[in-house]
């Protein structure tokens, strides 16, 4: 059963990550909307800017370390635009600059978002698929 756990913690780490994606796109609307100060805005999104670029490099590194190739090279562009934002100390945002950089930082949301929900089905998928094999022996 060692491949559907591998899985089953993927799609797991994965959800942490899509609900964070959608936390960020909702309260970049809200910005927009005039619900929420810049001020508050940063210091939510940047509690979790961190944890989320962990989450998915802990991910990467446990498909690295198992031989998932495949799955390895599907998230290594997302892994290294993350190492490079945190090597560049561009990850967090500035309550003076935020609505210089709102409609990149929106973009960038929405692209995680729409790579995290792909990567929750193609997840769910090879879980389910090793689940089923490992059930057939």
């Amino acid at each position: 059963m060692g491949g559907a756990w591998i899985f089953i913690f993927a799609v797991v780490l994965n959800c942490v990550n899509l609900f964070a994606q959608v936390h960020f796109t909702i309260l970049y609307a809200d910005l927009e909307a005039d619900y929420i100060n810049p001020i508050e805005l940063c210091s939510r999104i940047n509690k979790l800017v961190n944890p989320e670029a962990l989450l998915h490099g802990v991910t990467s590194l446990i498909f690295l370390l198992t031989g998932h190739w495949f799955v390895f090279l599907i998230n290594l562009p997302l892994l290294a635009y993350n190492v490079n934002k945190i090597q560049l100390k561009n990850q967090l945002l500035d309550a003076t600059e935020i609505f210089r950089s709102l409609g990149k930082r929106k973009r960038e949301s929405f692209l995680k978002l729409a790579f995290y929900l792909l990567m929750f089905f193609y997840y769910l998928y090879r879980m389910i698929a090793a689940l089923i094999v490992e059930t057939g022996k």
